[in-house]
């Protein structure tokens, strides 16, 4: 074999080897934990502001954090080339060992000497003034027990088991389908977090942009234990056939809630979060007004407000801040000193001269969209890949008898192999020779 050929084969061998596909593997967990621990996807600004004052792990800050390209691990080009690796290295391992495994257990091995059984892993003789009447209970016993069976007139072969041999590439073929759907699904997937209020619609567009399905949010409430703070989070959806008809057809009407998410075509609505997103107000006389909030970080975690004029003219203004949708509402002058609190769906209460009503507060949930087309084959490559290791379970037994002489001199001899559990077959043997006599 010339050296030009020699290249490729240790290449191959090399890739296939299995400590090889353990250290990817390991390294693959490592990746995995590091996309846990670092938030993922991310603004760039978010990473900045995180690790840029308190480096992660005492090293990275956020620039060669996103070089890394940490703060999407799953989709990373290394992350998708060490699956790919690892892949490779399955598919070469189960044609190069597992495949040719299987098939020496599907052929039939003839041994038709008795010096031949003698040296296998577990061999007996039984002395038979009729071997060849001993050979066909032994056949008979061998059929009841559900053993697959090859006869000739003075030996036979015998198997059970061989599905075993079928596990390891089950497993080989589960482990390729479940990373090439993770892949497929970092890829191709669609990731969207949306405030919606209620009363309002969200439009959900495939990969082409045309109108898929329309998202409408009837009703949000937020369930909070006795000291205000937020248990459970509970959105009522109506899911409308977007084709743009003025008249949209209903698709499905749902409710959906932490750790109950809606599954609809491919696509799984989740309840993230929630926020305030507008509040309906009464300046004097006014009608009753509904003006958005925004968020004010800078003031807590979950602050919302608006600045209001106390004045026609613009001027005066006042700071309206809430925490929760049943208030109270906080007002702070240009100086940040309190001027007061109005009770939302209250009386109004004067400020600067000027009464002002809470009428009510517009809560919104925030809804995470996932469409996720490798789910498909991340759960068949689990369902193969757990019958594949059950299957590997199962021992591969293999027995071959010969019947030799005849009278005084007759013998019958048996001897086996098995690749798991020897020491079990061994003291099996013994026992079913014993039937036998």
């Amino acid at each position: 074999m010339s050296q030009t050929t020699r290249l490729p084969l240790r290449l191959i061998a090399w890739i296939a080897d299995l400590r090889l596909a353990i250290g990817l593997l390991l390294v693959i967990a490592v990746a995995s934990g590091v996309g846990t621990a670092i938030p993922q996807q991310e603004t760039e600004v978010f990473y900045h502001k995180l690790y840029d004052s308190k480096p992660w792990l005492g090293v990275i800050k956020g620039g060669p954090l996103l070089n890394l390209q940490l703060d999407h691990v799953y989709s990373s080009s290394w992350f998708l080339a060490l699956l790919a690796w690892l892949a490779l290295a399955l598919l070469l391992c189960s044609w190069r060992r597992q495949w040719p495994a299987l098939q020496a257990a599907l052929r039939w091995v003839d041994y038709r000497q008795p010096r031949q059984l003698s040296k296998l892993s577990v061999a007996e003789s039984l002395t038979s003034p009729t071997p060849q009447t001993s050979l066909a209970n032994l056949e008979a016993l061998l059929r009841r027990r559900g053993w697959q069976l090859q006869r000739h007139d003075d030996r036979l072969a015998a198997r059970r088991g061989v599905a075993g041999r079928i596990g390891p590439l089950l497993v080989h073929a589960g482990m390729v389908t479940l990373m090439v759907g993770a892949a497929w699904g970092n890829l191709g997937g669609q990731r969207l977090e949306q405030f919606l209020a209620p009363g309002r619609e969200l439009e959900l567009l495939d990969s082409r942009g045309h109108s898929q399905v329309t998202l409408a949010l009837d009703a949000f409430s937020v369930q909070r234990d006795p000291a205000g703070r937020p248990e459970q989070f509970t959105s009522k959806l109506r899911l409308l056939k977007g084709d743009g008809q003025t008249d949209p057809q209903a698709l499905k009407q749902a409710e959906i809630s932490v750790n109950h998410p809606l599954r609809f075509q491919g696509i799984t609505l989740y309840q993230a979060d929630w926020s305030l997103a507008a509040i309906n107000i009464q300046l004097g006389r006014s009608p009753v007004l509904q003006l958005p909030l925004q968020s004010f970080p800078q003031l807590g975690e979950q602050v919302w407000g608006l600045v209001l004029p106390t004045r026609p003219d613009g001027s005066d203004p006042v700071l309206l801040s809430i925490q929760s949708e049943q208030g109270p509402v906080e007002v702070f002058g240009p100086d940040g000193n309190s001027l007061g609190k109005i009770s939302v769906g209250g009386d109004a209460t004067e400020i600067r001269g000027l009464p002002i009503r809470i009428e009510g507060v517009l809560p919104a949930s925030g809804i995470l969209l996932k469409r996720d087309p490798g789910v498909p084959l991340v759960y068949a490559g689990f369902a193969l890949a757990l019958l594949g290791g059950g299957l590997s379970l199962v021992a591969t037994r293999q027995l071959w008898a010969i019947a030799e002489g005849d009278g005084v001199t007759g013998r019958l001899h048996v001897a086996g192999l098995c690749n798991r559990n020897l020491t079990a077959f061994a003291s099996e043997l013994p026992q079913l020779l014993g039937e036998l006599e």
